[in-house]
């Protein structure tokens, strides 16, 4: 019997993320931010077209078995490279990505399942004066971005991805068979990224790159996140380092935070229970209850998170977003990836 699956990975800008001198390109609309992805993957082809995202990564693959035995195998897919426009007053111009060769690693066969790799990535074709820690100190040549997709297929039928491995920047959201979002990097990290001394410090040359991974976030999260990002009074934006906290159990609050960037610990009696990642809105309990913070919330990596006026949302998506929140108490955490230098194949 022969299944298929399909696992694609989307990278793009988010707004906020570009810290330094760099910001001042974007406010003066010489480049642009990219506005989220949806949570069900469109035609990239058509999101390429309106300049929607930076690269995607798409890998197919097929195995026929025999029980659990593994008959034939096969993979298909690769880069799909977005551009970059430049604008100045009236005038643009546009700039093809610069992709570096598709990497799939031989597939790994175990008893009723096969696991496939696949790297895909480039750079922009737009100089980026940046400076490196090594000789020679400086680069004109923007870094490379990436991302790494496992993708495994079982006999019974279902399949798994994991994003093995990335870029620290820009954002990474994975999409799985049925072409829903579910996973994405939980850390863009732009000064890392701008820091990279070459390619050989990448998959094309002798390594990859470790990657915070967070579950998406739900439907009703993604919506109430653009209501509290543009819907009232502009929020306050918070930037916390690991270890540190953004909200004690037991303290009063009244307000909703929206996690922009980086993973939270959420701990109730002094339990983890749970991890959160970019797009997580939080706070809801205490607005809809006592007023009182039901859990701590602490940085496990650097963060950014928005805090907003609860006022902008109704109580009725407030309670829908409290009722998710109770069944998923418990959920997987986010987890490091553990990836070992790699050579090109």
């Amino acid at each position: 019997m022969r299944i298929e699956s399909t696992a694609t990975s989307v990278s793009w800008l988010p707004s906020e993320a570009v810290t330094g001198p760099m910001r001042a390109t974007f406010a003066l609309g010489l480049s642009h931010y990219d506005a989220p992805p949806s949570g069900t993957l469109g035609d990239l082809e058509a999101l390429r077209e309106q300049d929607a995202f930076r690269f995607a990564n798409r890998l197919h693959a097929w195995v026929d078995f025999d029980g659990d035995r593994t008959v034939a195998y096969g993979q298909d897919g690769g880069m799909i490279m977005g551009s970059t426009t430049v604008r100045v007053g009236r005038l643009d111009a546009t700039f093809a990505g610069v992709p570096m060769p598709d990497l799939r690693g031989e597939p790994e066969v175990g008893a009723g399942w096969v696991r496939f790799t696949q790297t895909c990535g480039g750079r922009t074709a737009v100089p980026l004066p940046r400076t490196i820690s090594r000789p020679p100190f400086f680069r004109l040549q923007p870094p490379f971005v990436w991302t790494t997709l496992a993708l495994t297929i079982h006999a019974d039928g279902h399949s798994e991805v994991t994003l093995a491995g990335a870029s620290p920047f820009p954002r990474h959201w994975v999409y799985g068979d049925d072409g829903e979002l579910t996973l994405k990097a939980g850390v863009a990290d732009w000064s890392q990224w701008l820091g990279q001394p070459s390619w050989r410090r990448t998959p094309w040359g002798d390594e990859d790159s470790a990657v915070v991974v967070a579950a998406a976030e739900t439907a009703l999260e993604r919506e109430l996140s653009t209501v509290l990002m543009h819907g009232g009074t502009k929020p306050a934006i918070r930037r916390l380092k690991v270890g540190d906290v953004l909200t004690e159990q037991g303290e009063p609050g009244d307000s909703l935070y929206l996690v922009l960037d980086g993973v939270i610990d959420i701990a109730v009696d002094g339990q983890a229970v749970g991890e959160v990642g970019p797009g997580a809105v939080l706070g809801e309990r205490a607005v809809l209850e006592t007023g009182r913070r039901t859990a701590t919330l602490t940085a496990m990596t650097a963060v950014s998170v928005a805090e907003a006026d609860a006022a902008v949302i109704d109580r009725d998506a407030l309670a829908r977003l409290a009722a998710g929140h109770r069944r998923e108490q418990i959920q997987q955490p986010a987890q490091t990836a553990q990836v070992a230098p790699t050579t090109a194949q």
